[in-house]
């Protein structure tokens, strides 16, 4: 190397070069690619290609032209980068399912929803559409500042007017470096009523605005599941929005039940959401369905899942919603360049620094208006002056030698200035008629009103806000739809309790698991011995198993045949008419298909750590085990359900009851025998055990068919057989004895009473409601039992249809406020004893008693 060939290299250190070269490309990335400005909207690309079809002249009302034409307008005047990036972008300005509000009309292959490339921009072509000149429209109205392009050949717009609030409208999503933003589409209706609370006032706050922008509207639709990640989102500019499809059940012909699609979320590949969904099938991670079919046509989006016959459709759109992207996510994050500078926005910030853009557009705008209004009135002064003196002004004109002798003159004689004299050199002999004269007189006067209007707006920013409020009001009135994204809110928004009146009600559950509840006034008290009012439509092979009146907003501890326990709110369960058939229960909780509710635990407060730890669960099961546990075990709830305890396989929950630790506990079992015990016999367990042995059953075919757990010792109680006879004794008459025995016979259990079927604690204050397996009810005031001996038979409760049977029996407090009406068709004597002395007496070695 020669000597003296270095002397230009500088030395340099690499690590502050690196940083500083990184620091200028994140800035160039960050300002001039990936974020929207918060004014208009738009990134540079969007920006450019928008105002390159205005200045080609692609308008709304003009023909399409080829897309490669207008790339190439793009890409050559403004945008030198890929031609795909120009492309694309625009492609996606004209997808209705990717913009809520499309800013393209494309003809020709634009892609699908399914993922599907749009053709060659030189087979598509596009235009405008009506909306996106309204983003454009002013620019020549010196409204907002202009740069030099690449080469400083011509000038692009920093900014558009954006007489739309395209940011908040259409959102936008860009990963620059260092940063990324996300920001959501909204209904443009309840944006511009936002920003008109926002004008009128300033200090509203975001919680207040919610009430007229409620959450973001996306332009495929679906429904946002919970309402506090659009809440964080609109209050901090981040949050987690969850999205779903929308879905209903339909029934084929042949019966089955079919799950239809027919919105799905934003940014979803249709294709790819059905192809992920069949290979979940074909793994056996969604079980139940049998077949998927997309209908989908120009009439709309249909995607059809066909399900299996015992297939339970809530089960299996929940595990769709699980695993599918039929339920996806949102995340906000609104960062959007303010003043060249990135910033996260919450919903209020974004409408500030809008009206901020626009209000700056209008006095611009008003501004240019009035410097373009006085020079027009300037010119149509000299017109006049030359108008009132018109045979002195002709007479000047035809003397000069040169028309710029004739301008002198004018200036001269009239003192006119140059402008006005060279408007009066060059107008036409025809504006010198009358009639043209009161033209310029009128067009003058107008002129005048326009320029004191326009300096009244720039004196007033009372006026400039009424001028933008104005504008999107006509914006609204011209592309306002209503919304597509519908709301559902969930558990975790809000408490339902404060909408919810606090009322007793009527849960029916059928024997098949379907559940409803009733308001109590709906049932009819009836004399005993009637044959009842229609309770419940049912099918052939189902009927009311269980029914029992709840508070509205009581806890519903769940329990299950396999010892497992579910938590409901009462007001979670349907509402139902007396005669209507109800909901699966699996529609609810998350209930195996070959479990069933065995009892149901009404439970004020589970916050209380005194009433938790006082209060126990007591439970049996048809072989006659017995366990106890505290209710605080049971005082978390789950969404999927606890083992309650533990079930052998030849063995089933049968009843479980809450006490407070010093009640009489009576179990009955099916042959007429029952054992009472005090409750200080069972000791408190684990929340898993299993228990321990209640009572010693008579033979291999007898089970436990309830429970009573009494706080009194004179309460009375009610056994009724499956053949519609009952009889009421008081509980002292069944002898105390240690837990495990055979106990003493409750009734005398014939061929015609049948098998007993309930065992309940009644007073005289209630009413009875007795219903068979037909879903026959009928409800009967406990007064009108009179108090009977153990040993009888008792006397009949209900008429009862041939081979038909008492299904469920259960009592209901009085209430005052209740019209009952009494329709009485009682058959028998209430005045003589219609009982039946048991041949058998009582043994009072409760241990082996006789059979």
């Amino acid at each position: 190397m020669a000597q003296g060939e270095n002397e230009n290299i500088i030395p340099i250190n690499i690590e502050d070069e690196m940083r500083g070269a990184y620091i200028d490309y994140s800035m160039s990335v960050i300002v001039s690619r990936a974020l929207p400005d918060v004014r208009d909207g738009l990134k540079p690309v969007h920006r450019r290609i928008l105002f390159g079809m205005q200045e080609l002249g692609v308008l709304h009302n003009k023909s399409h032209k080829k897309s490669a034409r207008i790339v190439g307008e793009v890409l050559g005047k403004y945008h030198p980068h890929g031609d795909s990036a120009v492309y694309e972008t625009m492609v996606r300005m004209a997808q209705p399912w990717s913009l809520r509000y499309p800013l393209v009309d494309g003809q020709g292959n634009f892609g699908s929803v399914d993922g599907d490339n749009p053709a060659a921009m030189r087979y598509t072509e596009a235009r405008l559409k009506r909306i996106a000149e309204e983003l454009l429209i002013d620019i020549n109205k010196e409204t907002v500042d202009f740069q030099l392009n690449f080469d400083d050949s011509l000038k692009e717009p920093i900014v558009l007017p954006a007489k739309i609030p395209a940011l908040l409208l259409n959102g936008a999503s860009g990963i620059a470096v260092g940063m990324a933003t996300n920001m959501a589409p909204h209904n443009l209706g309840e944006i511009v009523d936002g920003i008109h609370a926002f004008i009128d006032n300033r200090d509203i706050t975001v919680e207040e605005l919610m009430q007229f922008i409620i959450a973001p509207d996306f332009p495929t639709g679906g429904t946002i599941y919970g309402y506090n990640g659009v809440k964080a989102a609109f209050e901090t500019g981040r949050g987690r929005v969850i999205i779903r499809g929308k879905s209903n059940i339909e029934v084929k012909e042949n019966g089955r039940e079919m799950i239809i699609i027919t919105e799905i979320p934003y940014l979803v590949n249709k294709a790819n959401m059905i192809e992920k969904t069949a290979q979940l099938i074909t793994e056996k991670k969604i079980d139940g369905i049998s077949a998927i079919r997309d209908e989908s046509d120009r009439t709309g989006m249909r995607i059809v899942y066909e399900l299996k016959k015992d297939a339970m459709p809530s089960v299996i759109l929940n595990n769709l919603y699980r695993q599918t992207q039929l339920q996806t996510s949102f995340s906000v994050n609104n960062v959007a360049l303010v003043k060249g500078r990135p910033y996260t926005l919450n919903l209020k910030d974004m409408i500030f620094h809008y009206v901020n853009h626009r209000h700056e557009v209008v006095i611009r705008r008003t501004e240019y208006e009035l410097r373009e209004a006085q020079k027009r009135a300037h010119i149509l002064e000299g017109y006049l002056i030359a108008l009132d003196h018109l045979d002195e002004v002709i007479s000047l004109i035809r003397s000069s030698k040169d028309p710029e002798t004739a301008r002198n003159g004018l200036m001269e004689r009239f003192k006119l200035s140059e402008i006005q004299a060279r408007a009066i050199l060059d107008m036409r002999l025809q504006r010198l008629t009358g009639m043209e004269r009161d033209k310029i007189q009128d067009e003058y006067n107008e002129i005048m009103s326009m320029i004191e209007e326009y300096n009244a707006i720039l004196a007033s920013e009372e006026k400039r806000m009424q001028i933008i409020k104005d504008e999107l009001t006509e914006i609204r009135t011209r592309y306002a739809d209503a919304r597509r994204t519908e709301i559902e809110h969930n558990a975790e928004d809000f408490n339902y309790e404060d909408m919810i009146p606090n009322e007793e009600v009527v849960i029916t559950v059928s024997h098949e698991g379907y559940v409803k509840r009733t308001a109590l006034t709906e049932y009819k008290t009836q004399g005993r011995g009637g044959v009842g009012s229609k309770g419940a439509t049912t099918k052939l092979d189902d009927w009311t198993e269980y029914l029992f009146t709840a508070s509205t907003h009581n806890y519903l501890l769940i329990f299950t045949d396999l010892g497992k326990l579910f938590w409901l709110k009462t007001y979670a369960i349907p509402e139902g008419a007396k005669a209507s058939r109800g909901r699966p229960i699996q529609n609810l909780i998350q209930i195996e298909s070959n479990d069933k509710i065995r009892s149901i635990i009404q439970v004020g407060n589970l916050n209380d750590a005194d009433y938790i730890n006082n209060n126990f669960l007591v439970m049996v099961t048809k072989q006659g085990i017995i366990k106890k546990t505290t209710l605080e075990q049971y005082s978390r709830p789950r969404s999927n359900g606890i083992i309650a305890l533990n079930i052998r396989e030849d063995d089933q929950l049968i009843q479980v009851e809450m006490t407070n630790g010093d009640s009489h506990i009576l179990i009955a079992a099916k042959s007429g025998r029952a054992i009472h015990f005090h409750e200080s016999k069972v000791r408190p367990m684990g929340r898993t055990a299993t228990g321990v042995k209640a009572i010693k059953l008579s033979d291999v075919n007898d089970y436990v068919i309830g429970m009573v757990c009494a706080d009194s010792h004179e309460t009375s109680l009610l056994v009724v057989s499956e053949k519609g006879y009952g009889k009421r004794s008081p509980l002292g008459e069944y002898r105390i004895t240690n837990r495990g025995g055979k106990g003493v016979k409750a009734m005398n259990v014939t061929e015609k009473t049948g098998s007993l079927v309930a065992i309940k604690q009644v007073m005289d204050s209630d009413d009875l409601m007795i219903i068979n397996k037909s879903g026959i009810t009928i409800r009967t005031p406990v007064s009108e039992l009179r108090i009977m001996g153990r040993a009888t038979q008792g006397v009949r409760l209900i008429k009862l249809g041939e081979n038909d049977e008492i299904s469920s029996v259960e009592k209901i407090k009085n209430e005052e406020s209740i019209v009952l009406e009494i329709e009485a068709t009682d058959d028998l004597d209430l005045g003589t004893d219609n009982s039946i002395p048991d041949e058998d007496s009582e043994n009072t070695n409760t241990e082996e008693p006789n059979p």
